[in-house]
């Protein structure tokens, strides 16, 4: 395999936060469990709302870091324990710390699953990114996908389901279908579900009744 671990993927994506990201923000990776987990979730792209995004932030540059809505996903998924869920529910984003940071994503381990984004270009905001941006990083996920051996995939929102699968989804038309496909000789299972925060956060029910239903298959 081309990449040997995480850490050569780090560098990488350094490269091309240069590129496609804000020059004044770092490149958010991944995060979790990284020996074959359940379920890795697949995001879009991170912002400066992650923290861990700033120059100054010495931590791990985990997804999510600072904020509050995917949370209640993952907690509501049975995959966060209920005292740290509080504990994220009362802080503001810039009251974490590397310490809480690091609790959280133990937290993550201990469920058994990887967080990360398609795109980990970091941006200001949530804008669109083209499909040529996504398609840069689909290969060196795909690495992500190899090193970790995760159970099932699953792609949030139309964009990167389309990206990832080589055709177009729409996942209100294949809620529930698995796909398989082969990467580097291995094979992995996606699933296609709403993405459930920002301008998806209406749709968050959605994902989780399709997750759960995915989590009875495993």
């Amino acid at each position: 395999m081309k990449y040997k671990n995480m850490e050569e993927l780090y560098k990488v994506y350094d490269k091309l936060q240069k590129k496609y990201g804000d020059k004044n923000l770092d490149s958010i990776y991944n995060g979790g469990c990284t020996n074959n987990p359940d379920i890795c979730f697949v995001f879009m792209n991170p912002t400066m709302r992650n923290i861990a995004a700033e120059k100054s932030w010495e931590g791990p540059k985990h997804p999510w870091i600072g904020t509050k809505n995917i949370w209640t996903l993952f907690y509501n998924l049975g995959l966060l324990d209920k005292e740290l869920f509080d504990s994220i529910r009362e802080k503001k984003g810039k009251d974490w710390d590397y310490d809480f940071a690091n609790l959280v994503y133990d937290n993550v381990k201990k469920h058994k699953f990887f967080i990360t984004n398609l795109g980990k270009c970091t941006q200001v905001d949530a804008r669109p990114l083209d499909d040529a941006v996504f398609l840069e990083y689909k290969k060196y996920l795909e690495y992500e996908f190899n090193l970790i051996k995760p159970k099932v995939i699953i792609l949030f929102g139309n964009q990167v389901s389309s990206i990832m699968l080589g055709e177009k989804i729409s996942v209100s038309q294949v809620r529930k279908n698995k796909f398989v496909r082969e990467i580097n000789g291995e094979e992995f299972s996606f699933y296609s579900v709403y993405y459930p925060v920002g301008n998806g956060f209406f749709n968050i029910d959605k994902a989780i009744e399709d997750i759960k239903w995915i989590q009875a298959q495993l």
